[in-house]
């Protein structure tokens, strides 16, 4: 795995969110669902894909009234709104110290962006659980700009979700890494122009280096 302190003209980093900053279970929500009726989640979300319906959420094509209500419509589940936010939030783990320790100290070093596919429910989720875990500066300051899918309207890894963060960020890929634990986003930020990190098999940002 590259390191940040052996890469040459690096002014720009720009990091994933879950699996990265904040630790994720796709397996808490697939038991949370599981519990509630729903055994093939699955087929509909995982690290690696996302069905028609969670892409939409994603790029906040759909509202999360609108989601509940096809949500429940695709997989006949008859359960309110606030038990598929519990399962759904259910892989949202914790902020491990360390890792916010690490991102503090890019700032002076680095321009620093997220770029996170995530959606409207999660996001409220994290946020508030940063804000318990962390208090004081809010999670969103901690970048220069925070890319989020469902706000921007575009997710990775689709080329043109990239360029649109280039093209608003106004930064050189050329001269940014782009880091994520998923691996066709990574390959897709390559294709943007960038470096790319995926970090896999347990690896964390903290063996990265600071530069």
């Amino acid at each position: 795995m590259p390191y940040l302190s052996n890469m040459e003209k690096i002014e720009t980093i720009i990091l994933d969110l879950g699996g990265v900053l904040l630790n994720i279970s796709f397996e808490a929500t697939e038991k949370a669902f599981e519990s509630i009726g729903l055994t093939n989640f699955h087929q509909y979300f995982s690290q690696y894909k996302a069905s028609p319906l969670f892409e939409q959420l994603e790029t906040g094509v759909v509202s999360e009234q609108e989601f509940y209500s096809y949500f429940r419509k695709e997989t006949k589940l008859q359960v309110d709104d606030e038990a598929i936010t519990k399962a759904w939030n259910a892989m949202l783990l914790d902020f491990p110290p360390e890792r916010i320790e690490w991102l503090r100290g890019l700032e002076d070093r680095y321009r620093v962006f997220l770029f996170s596919n995530t959606n409207s429910i999660h996001h409220e989720a994290f946020q508030l659980k940063f804000s318990a875990e962390f208090p004081g500066k809010p999670f969103d300051l901690h970048f220069e700009k925070a890319y989020y899918s469902h706000i921007l309207g575009k997710r990775k890894p689709y080329i043109d979700a990239f360029q649109a963060l280039i093209s608003d960020a106004g930064i050189n890929p050329a001269t940014t890494v782009f880091i994520d634990d998923t691996k066709t986003n990574v390959e897709a930020a390559e294709k943007a122009g960038m470096k790319g990190i995926f970090l896999t098999n347990g690896q964390t940002v903290l063996e990265l280096g600071l530069g």
